[in-house]
């Protein structure tokens, strides 16, 4: 016989994957959240440093991040959560050029005036029209059409190759229009928040208030396979055996996912084929004993630079959660099966930091304490036209598995805000399952996209997520 309490696996220890958790465990399911790796976050592990923790990469939080923000108000830290101003700069042949509003953007010399004046209504206009049709309109056709080929070419196009690599060209104006619009409603600038102690702050309170709700967790339990036995219940294939569940919730990325899924589960599931591919990261980080630059974020598109953004988090972070010393990422955007993926250490320091000297020649050798490389292989989702048809259902096997990934969050910003939306979205089908007849596989919950609202610095926003 099955047990008398409800079971619930969640698969994956991501901010998904907590959330979940979270909001189960607060109606009474028995939950057990498995973790592969011996840290949960997700992208937002850490990694120790002279008595301190440091992200492996950069995070942080928006004023616009409602959702992540009531999930730090129901664990009790939302108070913890600082703010402080923010800017953006743009590397040009050599040159720093700030992007912070119209007269920066006036200013900006890299384009011919006219393409300016283009270029800033296109971030006007990016804020103020309706998403209606963007999503089988590319980025490229879009972006064109509003600020011309030749800034396209100059401005936008080496951002997009940042991003998607040679994937840019499919990529959907919808994903653009989002970025437009993440930050909306504010007028007196951009304005980024981060949290006392760091986001491992957040996963230990996750743990803290789990393991007070009666949730199981465990790290470093690697999944060989997830299936469905014969009385229907999800069986789940460990190193340490098979454990049965009444229900499952993944959160792990599709690709990831695919290969655990067995036969009994495939035969009841809609194909996830489709599905989209991801970019992976790799970020080389830089303890400093002097500020780099004043900005949070430059971003470095032109191709001699083998890094596509600056991040310097000790802009935003306070010096309690960092100490004396100047934090630096340096990012790139690339495919698990790129070659440059898989450098090693060493050859990436070899090229990353004389490239970084360059950019900045007052940087010398002495003013580096220490470094640290890390890779992440599935990142962002690689969108194509079309994407809304293409995201997988939240309800993998009617009324057992359920699915919370980043390949779902579209079009909202693949964050750790975009991640808790898609985790209520989640929630919300397995509460709707029982009522309805949707047959399985079928999209339960209609995307609500934010209107846009007029804002004073759309553009270099959108640059910095770009």
């Amino acid at each position: 016989m099955r047990p008398v309490t409800h079971s619930i696996a969640v698969l994956g220890g991501g901010i998904s994957g907590l959330t979940c958790a979270l909001r189960l465990a607060a109606q009474g399911k028995c939950v057990t959240l498995i973790e592969g790796s011996d840290q949960l976050g997700g992208l937002g592990t850490f990694f120790e440093h002279d008595g301190r923790t440091f992200e492996k990469y950069y995070h942080c939080m928006l004023p616009s991040d409602g959702p992540l923000l009531r999930v730090l108000e129901e664990l009790g830290i939302r108070d913890d959560v600082y703010w402080k101003p923010t800017t953006f700069g743009y590397s040009h042949q050599g040159r720093l050029f700030p992007l912070n509003g119209a007269l920066d953007l006036l200013k900006f010399s890299p384009l011919p005036f006219l393409d300016r004046l283009r270029v800033g209504i296109t971030g006007l206009y990016g804020r103020l029209v309706s998403d209606k049709g963007l999503d089988n309109v590319t980025t490229v056709k879009w972006l064109t059409k509003l600020s011309g080929a030749r800034a396209f070419a100059k401005f936008w196009q080496p951002m997009l190759e940042a991003k998607f690599g040679d994937r840019y060209h499919d990529v959907p104006a919808l994903w653009f229009w989002t970025r437009f619009n993440r930050e909306k409603g504010e007028s007196k600038g951009e304005c980024k928040g981060y949290i006392s102690g760091g986001y491992k702050h957040i996963t230990d309170t996750f743990v803290r208030v789990l393991r007070s709700r009666g949730a199981t967790i465990r790290l470093q339990t690697a999944v060989q396979s997830i299936d469905l036995d014969e009385d229907e219940r999800i069986s789940i294939t460990t190193d340490s055996g098979i454990e049965k569940f009444d229900q499952l919730v993944a959160t792990l990325p599709t690709p990831q996912l695919e290969k655990l899924i067995g036969p009994a589960m495939r035969a009841q599931m809609p194909a996830l084929d489709t599905t989209t591919d991801y970019q992976g990261v790799i970020n080389c980080l830089l303890f400093l004993k002097k500020p780099l630059t004043p900005h949070y974020w430059v971003a470095t598109p032109e191709s001699q630079h083998p890094f596509d953004g600056v991040v310097e988090t000790s802009t935003l972070t306070a010096t309690a959660d960092r100490g004396d010393r100047h934090v630096v990422y340096l990012t790139k955007y690339l495919h698990r099966g790129d070659e440059r993926f898989a450098q090693d250490d060493e050859s990436i320091r070899t090229a990353w930091i004389p490239a970084l000297k360059k950019l900045f020649p007052q940087l010398q050798d002495d003013d580096i304490e220490t470094s640290f490389i890390f890779r992440a292989p599935f990142v962002e989702p690689i969108y194509k036209l079309g994407q809304m048809q293409l995201r997988p259902p939240e309800e993998l096997v009617r009324g057992k598995v359920y699915l919370a990934n980043t390949a779902q969050v579209y079009p909202v910003v693949t964050s750790w805000n975009g991640s808790v939306i898609q985790a209520e979205r989640t929630l919300e089908v397995m509460d709707l399952t029982s009522a309805r007849p949707a047959p399985s596989g079928a999209r339960t919950t209609e995307l609500k996209i934010p209107k846009p609202q007029p804002a004073a610095q759309p553009l270099r926003r959108v640059a910095a997520k770009v």
